[in-house]
């Protein structure tokens, strides 16, 4: 290689590494106006994971806390329509940065699908661009002033969640499972992940517990009983509730709101309201424990 070409190679990395520099110092300032970073995490698909962080965020925002919600399952993003949000997002030349959308008064929400002219096409990308993306969603996106950011990831223990990890400093986990073995094996695999990385847990929550008949209200076992509880027992993680299913829920995410806005006193509004309340004593405790 001749002597020019190695000094435009290096200058080009130069350029490349202070543009890396400045990205990471937006993230950091962006991140120091959030107070609790929440991930919501599963070993598998199927458990309710999406939307388990829907109604952990409406329900935050409705307390009156200054609520993100940030979808990071690239693949199979289902945020948007369960909250009934469409179009791309907007840029404001003022703050230099895209604006969420706005759910409610105190809930601002940011998914993949609203980058995304058709909502419908695939998103086909390897790890590192995952990684630049979940990035960019915190440094060029205006979240202004936080309480909780709320992130919701695909199952497992892949690109997502490892990005997560390593970008936004201080996040905390939400790990949600069913009742059944299958499912309590791998959410073992979440805790360790975890573990792994010393992210906090802020503990572990049991979804479709059991089925909610909608004409009697009576609860029935669906994938047995217990098993979260028993799990989170086991792996020593702070055990959050259980939230029973309600098939009018399945209804409410299809037409693209919540249920929570039709029904003030079901067993699944008053149980995810206990679990809203644990997350923030959780959360709370987790965050004087770091800094008393």
């Amino acid at each position: 290689m001749e002597t020019g070409e190695t000094n435009v190679g290096n200058a080009c990395d130069h350029a490349h590494h202070e543009e890396a520099g400045e990205e990471i110092i937006k993230v950091r300032e962006r991140l120091s106006h959030i107070r609790h970073k929440l991930i919501v995490m599963s070993g598998k698909g199927g458990v309710g994971k999406s939307s388990v962080a829907a109604y952990l965020a409406i329900g935050l925002g409705r307390l009156g806390n200054r609520v993100g919600l940030l979808d990071v399952d690239f693949h199979g993003p289902s945020i948007p329509r369960m909250l009934g949000i469409s179009g791309m997002f907007r840029f404001s030349e003022k703050e230099q940065a895209l604006m969420p959308h706005e759910y409610e008064d105190h809930l601002k929400v940011v998914s993949i699908e609203c980058l995304l002219e058709d909502r419908d096409a695939a998103v086909i990308w390897r790890g590192p661009m995952k990684h630049g993306v979940i990035r960019q969603f915190i440094s060029e996106v205006d979240w202004g002033e936080l309480d909780y950011l709320v992130i919701d990831s695909p199952p497992g223990t892949g690109d997502e969640p490892l990005s997560v990890a390593q970008t936004i400093e201080g996040t905390r986990a939400v790990i949600v499972t069913t009742p059944q073995e299958i499912a309590l094996a791998d959410v073992r695999k979440s805790i360790n992940f975890c573990h792994h990385l010393a992210m906090p847990i802020v503990g572990l929550v049991e979804n479709m517990s059991g089925y909610v008949c909608p004409h009697c209200m009576q609860e029935s076992p669906l994938f047995g009983r217990g098993g979260g509880r028993r799990t989170a027992e086991q792996m020593n993680v702070h055990f959050l509730g259980a939230l029973p299913f309600d098939p009018r829920l399945v209804e409410a995410s299809d037409l693209g709101h919540t249920l929570t806005e039709r029904e003030k006193a079901s067993p699944f509004t008053l149980a995810l309201s206990n679990f809203v309340s644990e997350v923030i004593q959780r959360s709370e405790a987790l965050a004087e424990e770091q800094h008393p």
